[in-house]
């Protein structure tokens, strides 16, 4: 019998989508129940948007004032309490699952699977490795809990809006550190799209050449309403921030459409970006190697090519 418990990932009072996600992995396991914890200090609306999720048989909280931020080692020792009768632990594979999962795992003594593609039995998961180069199948001990983090650019959001399932308050006597507590929360502030979310993604690389023009990539991005991601060497150049970067040491990103603009496409920015639905490359180097895996490449000078794609887009 496999019961599962998804840990809910939230903001501001608001369900991340990488959880719609990890539900969708836990209904592929097909067990008999899905849950959904959800730790906050208020809980009421983030456990009313997780019961509407297509699949969860329940959805419950832990509402405590130390949970007020997502610090691993504050919600760790919860996370292990309440898992007690589950068979699975399921948390995105974003910057807080990664953080959370190896404390959870640890705390229970098991092994932790991470990056799930696909599921192929309760106990058997295919995951990436060697950038992506490889995809290999783990078999975890069907005699202890799978703690596992789901690669959520892999899996499509389960459908939200077509439930109503119960919400259950938990009270676990879980002892919290005190050598960790919250100084502030440092985020860049935007009004396009969220990069790991967005259905459009507008992306630049060394090729865009400096700070002052990546002012360009940002425009397009606008234009048509796209999320703005870069290439690690975008990054190490001081273009843009680090939250923007794509890639295996960046964000795994999976977007109906993804453009790339002066990228040459290394190993480690295709690893985030395979998952994509269409891609679309314009580099001044026709040898490049995001050009192998692009559903549509052009040659030439990015700073002539996107005037002409924005007054094609009106």
């Amino acid at each position: 019998m496999s019961k599962i418990l998804v840990i809910a990932e939230h903001l501001n009072g608001k369900l991340n989508p990488s959880t719609a996600r990890a539900v969708s992995a836990a209904n592929a396991v097909k067990g008999d129940t899905v849950d959904v914890l959800v730790l906050a200090d208020s809980v009421d609306a983030i456990a009313a948007e997780a019961a509407t999720i297509e699949g969860v048989s329940r959805v419950l909280t832990i509402a405590r004032a130390e949970n007020a931020h997502p610090l691993a080692a504050v919600l760790a020792p919860q996370i292990a309490k309440a898992a007690a009768g589950y068979s699975h632990v399921f948390l995105p594979s974003t910057t807080f699952g990664k953080d959370v999962a190896p404390r959870v795992a640890a705390l229970l003594g098991v092994s932790q699977v991470s990056d799930v593609m696909t599921v192929e039995g309760a106990h058997s998961f295919k995951r990436p490795i060697y950038a992506g180069n490889a995809i290999i199948t783990v078999e975890a001990n069907p005699a202890h809990a799978v703690v596992a983090t789901i690669r959520t650019a892999s899996w499509p959001a389960a459908a939200n809006g077509a439930n109503s399932a119960p919400v259950e308050a938990l009270s676990v006597d879980a002892a919290l550190p005190s050598h960790t507590r919250f100084v502030e929360l440092q985020q860049g502030k935007s009004d396009r799209p969220d990069l790991q979310s967005a259905s459009k993604v507008v992306s630049g690389g060394r090729g865009v050449g400096s700070k002052e023009n990546f002012e360009i990539i940002y425009k397009l991005a606008d234009k048509i309403g796209a999320a703005v991601g870069a290439s690690r060497a975008a990054v190490d150049a001081g273009y843009v921030p680090n939250e923007l970067q794509v890639g295996q040491t960046g964000k795994i990103i999976a977007p109906e459409l993804y453009m790339a603009f002066g990228i040459s496409g290394a190993i480690q920015h295709l690893t985030g970006i395979k998952d994509a639905g269409t891609i679309v490359a314009i580099n001044k180097d026709g040898e490049a190697p995001i050009f192998e895996i692009a559903d549509i490449g052009l040659v030439g000078d990015l700073f002539k090519l996107i005037p002409e794609i924005e007054a094609a887009v009106g």
